[in-house]
């Protein structure tokens, strides 16, 4: 069994730096779990633990891409529907074109601005989402450009609709209660809140030049709004256990892990695999491939590239991570799942460096870089 001392040291160091207090990391290989471990602080003098509920940001992305794969497998919609056909009033503004499979992919034309820690109600947020206008020149399906928020409230609506519960109450009932993982949350109810009271950990933004920006993670009112595209949270090896029963779905190996999710390996398959292939992100300014929701290892293109997998990660690899704070992936060549977060925000280009030293220490610490 092996130690992670590469890994230990990469995340201790930022500790050391001042760039977080406390973090999570999971790491399994072939179903196989190597690490559960916490470091550090969750909050001022509360000791970060393996079941602390930690902010997650955009690494929950995927999982109301999940619950659209799950719909898909249930014939409640195809990927080339327009979304007018589920939400009526979406189409307004030029967005009449616009598919399910436009907003899996960033390429839909309608990034914002909508602040991902905005107070409001579901209703409104999704009223300015469909209030947004299709960007000028912008062709849903040939420009790419993350969005940020604004597609995965109305991926929200459209799961809302159709399952007919509230987007936090759909992922907890379907896909993380049947892993087994019920503190999981995507939105929290204040007295749960309350309730966990020291297992809440507290998000930083450690960022110098940000010191003074208001830091609403941990306004519990504000959180209490389900955010499918920022406020994911729980512990990091929830992430890492969802990562494992896609893993054994696509592989076909294990009939299991499709029932627990009731997806099928060859529509597992399809959203883990590249999709949108060799376009430029007007978002991220740099050539991304993406499958269905999940974003597939890109260092074949020139350039730096956010929020990747590090050095050694294979080309299958696919998954998510959280604006400066968390990474998950799952990379089907070495039947590895890696999963960790910090609770500090330290600024885009630090956070760039932690990623990539992070994720290239747990393939060193696994001997996995030939």
């Amino acid at each position: 069994m092996t130690s992670f001392s590469k890994t230990h040291q990469a995340i201790n160091q930022g500790i050391s730096a001042g760039q977080h207090t406390g973090a999570q990391l999971y790491v399994s290989r072939h179903g196989t779990a190597l690490t559960d471990t916490a470091f550090g602080e969750a909050q001022p003098g509360v000791e970060m633990t393996r079941d602390s509920i930690a902010l997650w940001m955009s690494a929950g992305k995927p999982i109301a891409a999940i619950a659209i794969a799950q719909l898909l497998d249930a014939g409640e919609l195809r990927l080339d529907d327009r979304v007018e056909m589920y939400i009526p009033e979406f189409g307004q503004h030029g967005k009449a074109p616009i598919t399910i499979r436009h907003l899996l992919l960033h390429t839909g034309g309608f990034r914002g601005p909508m602040g991902s820690f905005e107070p409001g109600s579901w209703q409104s947020q999704v009223d300015r989402a469909c209030n947004l206008r299709l960007e000028p020149m912008w062709v849903p399906g040939e420009k790419a450009g993350y969005h940020p928020g604004s597609s995965w409230f109305i991926l929200g609506e459209v799961i809302r609709r159709l399952t007919g519960k509230p987007y936090q109450q759909a992922i907890r009932d379907d896909i993380f209660f049947p892993l087994g993982e019920a503190d999981v949350w995507v939105g929290m109810p204040l007295d749960v809140w309350a309730d966990y009271g020291g297992r809440i950990v507290a998000t930083l933004i450690t960022d110098p030049l940000q010191k003074s920006v208001v830091n609403k993670m941990q306004d519990a009112a504000i959180n209490e709004l389900a955010r499918p595209g920022a406020n994911a949270r729980g512990p990091i090896r929830a992430l890492g256990r969802l990562y494992e029963s896609l893993i054994r779905s696509k592989a076909g190996a294990d009939p299991g892990a499709t029932r627990t999710l009731g997806i099928s390996p060859a529509t597992v398959d399809l959203f883990t695999s590249r999709q949108r292939v060799g376009m430029f992100d007007h978002t991220f300014k740099c050539t991304l491939d993406w499958g269905l929701g999940f974003m597939i290892d890109s260092k074949q293109y020139a350039g730096e590239h956010p929020y990747g997998y590090g050095a050694h990660a294979s080309p299958a690899t696919f998954g998510h991570s959280g604006n400066q704070c968390s990474c998950a992936f799952a990379d089907p060549t070495n039947g590895l799942v890696v999963a960790w977060v910090c609770n500090g925000m330290p600024g885009d280009e630090a956070h760039d460096r932690r990623v990539r030293a992070i994720n290239a220490a747990v393939y060193e610490d696994l001997e996995l870089t030939s």
